[in-house]
């Protein structure tokens, strides 16, 4: 019988039986659907990386039955609304970049699905697909299929626990075993003592060190080979070349050593050296776990939520303390924190924030509503199902959909000095042992060996993510919340900065307010204080807290118009309530007050108007002079100019004043700022600033007691820490100044190691053990100086 292998997934097939394409044997359609699309985007280099990509299941015939039972796959999604259903599933298998690119192209394998995201480090890929289309049993099938069978079970899935890959731990474990024993046995041969017993039985020793040595040499050195190979057949050769061909030609040269008793060989130094660069993989890697930002978000976001308690009152309580069967309030354009039961009526739920698609979805009593979700309109009341689970927000706001595109400079430095890095090494090491091959064979060895090991660029590789992490962890603590460790450079590149003003640099709680026109009846004043209920905005939320107590009434109907004002109908009646224009009262008023202004207009007759007499935050003076000098400034404004004189009086001289901008003049007003080649940091409040904010280079929302954060902020400062922000600036130029040090003391110190290596004057053992001393001195070393300078601004004022 004529049989062949399967050119995509290696397994054994009959010719007769399989299928032929290209000229290559398939075992089904799917390996040659796989095959077809690498070709038609020039990735067949894929197969260069390993004959048998993934680990295709022997029989998976029947294994994954159980996904059938509709319950048990509820219990896997982690989000299921309409046709749209994301889970998370664990692929052990995702070991390249050739991995990553075939799981996050599963659209193109299977149309049902939307999207996939791979998580490298925890090897895992978060798929959303159209349940119509596709169910998960395909997708699983279709996974093990193309060889990255997913690790299902549902107790992991209930407790949150994860199998973790210890096979790092056990390497190092085998490496440390050989190494000590092997050192012990060599003790006679250091200090070649001369006895009768120790001569006689040194074959034996020397087999005995020699049997001791494998382990560590086929075992646990075994990941840079398989490294090393990779890189060779894709020719993009990385750091691990030069340290499987040092590990070898060490481990070659004892062995001829031994056999032609030359001497005793170098297995102690093998040893040593796999443990120490195995010890230095393994602080790496828990560097790079801390680096994963997967932060409680106790500590994240400074977003509440409105609880509901006893007697209907309503409490404003940090996210994190909600817990199962609390009753919580959920307004217009306000995050829902965690699943529920909505006990509202009806609601429109936006999940643009799970799944990138902005269509509201509309909900009734007793449905089962996200987390993630963003209600439209009316306020809406719904029961807890769970407490939040941890990091979920923090997922959700850092979705790939939101990303704006950034120009890493540091991580283009960093790529660009590695590209080079390890042919220049294999260079100088060559060169190297050639010239010291003629002069001494045993200096000539060491000095290539030495070479080889002494020279990496992990240290290079971290100074930038260490740094940015360190300074993300620093300012989350002075309440300043971004999205990811990128926004710090960008801070440190901008030049100009654009505030909004109200709820921006006017506070939300400290405004007198004052009403002229018709005085309002019991049932106006009922209508008035529910329509704003529901309503986010910082002028609703202070005209709220204003009036008085009233009973809660569900409106029929509720509408927010940004940039206008809101609509809410009850019994037939509509009230209005925002700007003049919209309410119907007199146009001239907004331009002649002096003062901020919410108007009243109920069943299309005029009432009155609040007006507020703003109060500006705490260090809004000293946060400006402390600005001007460096930024351009800019304080835009959707309101009237009645506060212009104010404004110029308090402000420094040379800060723009912008007012009756609309949120798509905003938008436009930070466009033509960066048309003009600036940077622009826009602050705003997260509502009607919502457009500006994601244009900008990097948009800051105030946050002030409620869960309103929106994915086109790139970061959350709480309010009353407004005044540090020139401290937050300064702090992230100060970070990008350290990482350009680190860089320097990085070079410094492989040009320093090199030297010694090439004079001969460097055991490639000490070699091994400075390698990940020079890891712990560069990530020390940034960690020190990004404290440091933490500490020395803040004793300044901001």
């Amino acid at each position: 019988m004529d049989t062949s292998n399967c050119f995509h997934c290696g397994l054994a097939i009959v010719k007769a039986e399989g299928i032929v394409f290209d000229k290559k044997d398939f075992c089904c359609n799917g390996c040659k659907t796989v095959y077809e699309i690498f070709s038609n985007n020039d990735l067949t280099c894929y197969y260069d990386f390993e004959q048998s990509p993934g680990a295709t299941p022997l029989d998976i015939q029947g294994k994954y039955d159980f996904l059938d039972n509709e319950q048990i796959v509820s219990k896997l999604l982690e989000f299921e609304e309409e046709n749209t259903a994301i889970v998370s599933l664990s692929v052990p298998h995702i070991h390249c970049s050739s991995c990553i690119w075939i799981l996050e192209n599963l659209h193109k394998l299977e149309k049902g699905i939307s999207n996939s995201q791979v998580n490298f480090n925890q090897k895992k890929v978060r798929i959303v697909y159209d349940k119509t289309v596709v169910d998960l049993k395909s997708i699983v099938l279709l996974l093990s299929k193309i060889g990255y069978e997913p690790y299902i079970s549902l107790e992991n899935y209930e407790t949150g626990t994860q199998n973790v890959d210890r096979s790092l731990t056990y390497k190092l474990g085998v490496a440390f075993f050989s190494f000590g024993n092997i050192m012990l046995l060599s003790f006679p041969e250091y200090f070649e003592v001369g006895e009768f017993w120790l001569d006689t039985y040194k074959p034996f020793f020397r087999g005995l060190i020699f049997a001791l040595s494998l382990p560590a040499f086929l075992y646990s050195a075994s990941g840079y080979y398989v490294s090393a190979y990779k890189s060779i057949q894709s020719k993009m050769w990385n750091i691990d070349v030069p340290i499987a061909l040092g590990i070898i030609v060490m481990f070659v040269r004892s062995v001829v050593d031994i056999t032609f008793d030359y001497g005793s060989g170098f297995f102690d130094s093998l040893t040593g050296l796999i443990f120490f660069m195995l010890l230095g993989k393994s602080f790496q890697l828990k560097t790079y776990n801390f680096l994963s930002f997967e932060r409680d978000f106790k500590s994240y976001f400074p977003i509440a939520i409105t609880r509901i308690g006893e007697d209907n009152k309503e409490e404003s309580i940090p996210v994190y303390e909600i817990e199962k069967g609390d009753r919580l309030l959920i307004r217009n354009q306000e995050l829902i924190p965690t699943d529920g039961i909505l006990m509202s009526e009806n609601a429109a739920i936006d999940y643009s924030f799970v799944t990138g698609e902005a269509v509201p979805v509309t909900k009734k009593s007793g449905d089962k509503i996200f987390a993630g979700g963003k209600q439209k309109g009316k306020v809406i009341e719904m029961q807890v199902l769970h407490s939040v689970s941890q990091s979920y927000l923090t997922q959700l706001w850092s979705n790939e959909v939101f990303q704006k595109s950034v120009d890493q400079k540091h991580k283009s430095i960093t790529d660009a000095i590695s590209h080079y890095f390890t042919p220049m090494l294999l260079l100088i090491a060559f060169v190297s042992f050639g010239y010291w091959i003629f002069i001494d064979t045993a200096i000539a060895f060491n000095v290539f060996t030495a070479v080889l090991i002494v020279a990496c660029p992990c240290a290079l590789a971290l100074t930038a993510p260490f740094t940015l992490g360190n300074v993300l962890r620093i300012v989350g603590k002075q309440k300043l919340y971004l999205k990811n460790a990128l926004v710090i450079e960008q801070l440190a590149a901008v030049d100009a900065i654009v505030f909004d003003k109200t709820g921006t640099i006017t506070t939300n709680k400290k405004a007198a307010i004052n009403y002229k026109g018709k005085e309002l009846t019991s049932n106006q004043l009922l209508f008035v204080k529910n329509g704003l209920r529901a309503s986010n905005h910082p002028l609703s939320r202070m005209l709220y807290d204003f009036l008085p107590e009233t009973k809660t009434i569900k409106l029929d109907d509720f509408v927010e118009i940004t940039g206008k004002g809101i609509q809410a109908t009850k019994n037939g009646i509509v009230i209005k309530m925002g700007s003049a224009a919209f309410c119907g009262g007199n146009e001239n008023h907004d331009n002649v007050t002096q003062n901020t202004s919410v108007h009243i207009q109920i069943d299309d007759q005029y009432i009155g108007t609040f007006e507020f007499k703003n109060q500006y935050r705490e260090g809004l003076v000293e946060l400006f002079e402390s600005l001007k000098d460096n930024y351009e400034l800019t304080v835009l404004s959707g309101d009237n100019e009645g506060e212009k004189e104010t404004l110029e009086t308090i402000l420094p001289k040379g800060t723009q004043l912008v007012f009756n901008q609309k949120p798509d003049e905003k938008l436009e007003f930070i466009k033509k700022l960066q048309d003009s080649g600036k940077n622009v940091m826009m602050v705003g409040d997260g509502l009607n600033d919502a457009g500006a904010l994601a244009q900008s280079n990097i948009g800051i929302s105030i946050s002030e007691n409620v869960n309103v954060f929106s994915p086109a902020c790139d970061g959350i400062l709480e309010a009353n820490e407004f005044q540090k922000l020139n401290y937050f600036l300064k702090l992230s130029k100060k970070s990008i100044f350290v990482i350009k040090m680190s860089f320097g003391l990085s070079l410094l110190y492989n040009v320093v190691g090199l030297t010694f290596a090439v004079t001969g004057n460097l055991l490639p053992l000490v070699g091994a053990i400075l390698m990940p001393l020079s890891t712990i001195t560069i990530v020390s070393f940034v960690t020190i100086m990004s404290n440091y300078y933490a500490r020395k601004l803040s004793v300044k004022k901001h």
